[in-house]
């Protein structure tokens, strides 16, 4: 019973609002050092990237609408790349580049990433 009780310490909730402006929550483990754009492609959305998750073509592009507080500030390669996107502002990351923890719970954000 104790390591039920550990695992559900280890997942969070977060928000995915789709290109459609469909929002639903996922459950999220955060002991697996999964990376935010390898969850959304296992949740089945529509994610290229194109590069594996090296910061090289932003097509995992996403807005962070709320509750990225506690998410680890974007470095220089991931700053570079969202440079060349059009419709990147502030709150725009790199999905490949997050890690989530459980401080991220409640995570809400919005894909924004290229379909081809």
């Amino acid at each position: 019973m104790a390591s039920t009780l550990s695992n559900m310490e280890n997942i969070i909730t977060i928000s995915v609002e789709d290109r459609d402006g469909t929002v639903q929550e996922i459950e999220v483990p955060t002991d697996i050092n999964l990376s935010l754009m390898e969850l959304l492609k296992a949740s089945e959305y529509e994610v290229l990237a194109t590069c594996g998750g090296m910061a090289l073509c932003a097509t995992c592009h996403v807005q962070v609408v709320s509750g990225g507080d506690h998410l680890h500030p974007a470095e220089d390669q991931e700053l570079d790349m969202l440079d060349t996107l059009p419709d990147a502002d502030d709150d725009s990351r790199l999905a490949c580049q997050l890690r989530l923890t459980n401080d991220d719970n409640g995570l809400y954000v919005k894909i924004k990433g290229a379909l081809q």
